[in-house]
């Protein structure tokens, strides 16, 4: 332990502990703009300075270590100049038209201008423009950058992708797409992750509210959207409900009130993802010899273009199935278009989910199964949802509950489950076991690969069948360390489970903005509440399910299963 005074309290914290650590475990407020625990410590921002004494600079907080007999000021009158100089100069560099950016209301530079009491510019603002790429999911606004470094960090040592880098020097020095290129012809997987972590609005996923609010306006069109399983436990975090009012009946009368004719839930879709691709797993399974091993989810789609570019090779592990977005749209622009008597052209599927790159998966080859024209018209991310609720305004908790229409709004346990990282596998287990052995398994037997580690692996057992050796991996760095371990047969596997995000879905890069607060973990136990409070907890059990292929698809992997609901990844 190392003892020291801070702001005249004696204090003592472990040897190692910064000043910043230190002052946040006392209760002292030290603002911070680019510091990210374990990632970016670069002191780049300087708005962490602090008084040492017997020191004749301002030191930076977020890595300067508390030493024995230190004596530290955190608000002197030089501090607070410093601090309030730091920020005139970085708002030089910024466009700060606050009330026409997205982040106005939730910006780290904004929250800290007006902490600082600063309401005038003395500088002249000097702009860094470059033109906008809006071909890409995450748009990239040079005149908002304050150079903070977090998305290169995060990038680098999160993601492993090493999109982002510092370009230029002096004082045209700026954060840009590494090795002088544009976005869209990186290996950018549009997993977000940059975005979630950005302290203001210089990255962005691309907004697409406003080509649904033209459909929604559009009489002779038949507006269906779908909500993803994570959305539905962090939806209302942007309007502070209390848990007991942050339902998704709120959620869904939200989206009924704002004028969509349809509002149904992924969750049918996922649990159709899981007849398929558990079929195909049980398939392959039982002939081994004519397949590569593991096989891989296909649910992802960061993770799928993470392998078609990090790993080429392996493509055909992929599983088939699309992911459950995928699957709904033709489902939509099919079964549920002739139930209804609905001319699939004039049907616009719309997609809420907690991921950026969904934006991007729409467009992938064979995802216009149906009627040749794109199974999912537009994508938004949970912040563009919520973007709409305030537009709209609409004040969720003045609204009752209400319930998603039928026959693409029921789902199971298992479903729900598919936010999380561990959830996919866990459901393809549970019905992949009753598909060997025409008996369910416990909902609960396959624990070991549930939690936030980002990577976990298991065996079980399934009669008849043999042991399945499966693994669970979220986050693309930790990602890149199972491929690498699996191509030098270091490890052995028969199923894995990928997601892109660290935590699954529920930490997309198109969820909620928290700064300082990493919110998967929170919402993925949320979602595993969900599945244990649900009355159905397996796939295969799920009543509409049984119907779709009853009346309509035939069985799983059958001829007009495989045309919708199937994808050829080399396309």
């Amino acid at each position: 332990m190392v003892n020291f005074k801070i702001d005249g309290r004696e204090l003592s914290v472990p040897k190692g502990t910064t000043i910043l650590e230190a002052a946040e475990k006392a209760g002292i407020p030290i603002p911070h703009l680019c510091f990210l625990k374990g990632i970016n410590e670069i002191a780049a921002c300087r708005m962490c300075v602090v008084e040492v004494e017997g020191t004749n600079r301002l030191v930076p907080s977020c890595n300067t270590q508390v030493l024995e007999g230190m004596v530290v000021h955190t608000n002197t009158p030089r501090v607070r100049e410093a601090r309030r100089t730091n920020m005139h100069l970085l708002l030089s560099q910024h466009r700060s038209e606050c009330t026409a950016c997205i982040r106005s209301g939730n910006c780290e530079l904004q929250s800290m201008a007006r902490a600082l009491n600063i309401h005038q510019q003395p500088y002249q603002p000097k702009l860094e423009r470059k033109p906008m790429n809006f071909d890409t999911p995450i748009i990239r606004d040079y005149t908002k950058c304050i150079k903070c470094m977090r998305c290169v960090q995060v990038c680098d040592k999160i993601q492993g992708m090493h999109i982002w880098d510092v370009a230029g020097t002096g004082s045209r020095t700026t954060v840009d797409v590494s090795m002088n290129r544009n976005l869209k012809d990186t290996d950018c997987v549009h997993c977000g992750q940059c975005i979630t972590h950005c302290p203001t609005g210089a990255l962005t996923a691309r907004d697409d509210t406003s080509q649904v609010i033209k459909y929604l306006a559009d009489p002779e069109i038949t507006t269906i959207i779908q909500v993803a399983p994570a959305v539905r436990v962090a939806w209302a975090e942007a309007f502070n409900l209390p848990e007991e009012m942050a339902t998704t009946g709120r959620m869904v009368a939200a989206l009924k009130a704002i004028g969509f004719d349809y509002v149904f839930d992924t969750n049918f879709s996922a649990d159709l993802t899981i007849m398929e691709e558990g079929s195909e797993f049980l398939h392959r399974f039982t002939h081994a010899a004519d397949y590569k091993w593991p096989m891989f989810t296909s649910c992802c789609p960061g993770w799928v273009s993470f392998i078609k570019s990090q790993f080429p090779e392996y493509v055909d592990n992929l599983s088939s199935a699309k992911s459950p977005q995928q699957m709904f749209g033709p489902i939509a622009k099919s079964y549920f278009a002739e139930k209804k008597g609905l001319d699939p052209k004039k049907i616009r599927v719309i997609s809420i989910m907690p991921c950026s790159a969904k934006k991007s998966e729409k467009n992938l080859p064979g995802m216009n199964s149906a009627c040749g024209d794109p199974d999912v018209d537009v994508v938004l991310t949970t912040r563009e949802m919520v973007r709409l609720f305030k537009s709209d305004m609409l004040v969720p908790a003045d609204l009752g509950e209400d319930k998603f229409d039928s026959p693409l709004g029921s789902g199971t346990g298992a479903a729900v489950i598919f936010g999380a990282t561990g959830g996919v596998m866990d459901a393809a287990l549970r019905s992949a076991y009753y598909l060997a052995t025409g008996k369910n398994p416990d909902a609960d037997a396959f624990r070991e690969i549930r939690g936030i580690k980002p990577w976990k692996e298991a065996s079980f057992e399934v009669p008849g069948a043999g042991t399945v050796k499966v693994a669970v991996v979220s986050g693309l760095a930790n990602t890149r360390k199972l491929m690498e371990a699996i191509d030098k047969k270091e490890v052995d596997y028969h199923f894995v489970e990928v997601m892109a995000c660290p935590g699954g879905c529920a930490g997309g890069g198109g969820q909620p903005i928290h700064e300082g607060e990493e919110m998967a973990e929170y919402r993925g136990d949320k979602l595993w509440k969900l599945d244990a409070d649900s009355i159905i907890r397996y796939s295969h059990e799920n009543p509409d399910i049984q119907d779709l292929y009853r009346d309509y698809l035939g069985e799983p992997l059958g001829e007009k299963a495989h045309h919708l609901l199937h994808v050829d990844h080399k396309a």
